[in-house]
């Protein structure tokens, strides 16, 4: 798939977007926005494609967020109904998606990031929500996402100072999983990808959904006993039979995702 601010690119059952406006930071303005949702919403709808990397162009940023340049030049700002990258309000995919942040991941940019199930960070990486520097706030998700994922206290010591947080630093609070050198960046998020996509995508898919809409519900029972339809979808799947048969047989499974 091939776009003007952005690439998509299938490598088995893995898509690996890349945000290509290495111009501009791989700041994101609305035809970049609209392109990712359509990306994003293909992705969703592609049975053959069970999980995706999202990146930026270039080694300076992963995404320095809005364009604010887009903006401050009279253009009008629109943003799609999933979202910023068409992911920060999408709240029905239950497919993994990874960041691997090569830079800068600056406002709407860690909000993207924040909006993936895991980050994989180069040494370089520099994460911050600065948005009430220029008069704005961090309302593409970050201030509900970065407290639930690293604790109230710590999320507004970045949220009340707009302070930048390096890699490591990262990885201490929490919410990146891994750092390793930029060069090995991609490889790095592939080895992610690839450990899960070993597992069945219909028990994946299962997880992902429980985890998140479970997290929705403050009582532990109701969370335990919801109803989420991945699941019920898992034990009507192909991989519910082909998972148990392979491990009697002592072979590798053969996942379908159905």
């Amino acid at each position: 798939m091939g776009t003007e601010h952005c690439t998509a690119t299938r490598e088995g059952h893995l898509l690996i977007v890349t945000i290509n406006r290495p111009e501009r930071m791989n700041a994101l303005h609305p035809p970049a926005n609209f392109e990712l949702e359509k990306i994003f919403n293909d992705f969703a709808a592609d049975p053959d494609l069970w999980v995706a990397i999202i990146t930026g162009a270039g080694d300076r940023a992963f995404s320095a967020g809005n364009d604010l340049r887009w903006q401050a030049e009279g253009n009008k700002l629109e943003v799609p109904a999933t979202g910023f990258a068409g992911l920060t309000a999408r709240y029905d995919l239950n497919k993994p998606v990874i960041a691997a942040v090569n830079g800068v991941a600056m406002g709407g940019g860690f909000e993207i990031a924040l909006a993936c199930d895991l980050i994989i960070a180069s040494d370089k990486a520099v994460f911050a929500l600065p948005e009430p520097h220029v008069g704005l706030a961090a309302l593409a998700g970050g201030l509900h996402r970065l407290p639930r994922q690293i604790g109230t206290k710590q999320a507004m010591g970045m949220i009340l100072t707009g302070r930048r947080v390096g890699a490591d630093e990262g990885k201490e609070l929490g919410f990146v999983n891994e750092v390793v050198p930029a060069a090995e960046l991609m490889d790095a998020a592939k080895r992610w990808a690839g450990l899960i996509m070993e597992c069945s995508p219909m028990s994946i898919r299962a997880s992902k959904e429980s985890v998140y809409k479970g997290l929705d519900e403050a009582n532990l029972e109701k969370a335990i006993t919801g109803k989420y339809p991945a699941v019920a979808a898992l034990f009507q799947s192909e991989d519910l039979i082909e998972g148990p048969r392979a491990f009697a047989e002592k072979r590798k499974p053969k996942w379908t995702g159905k």
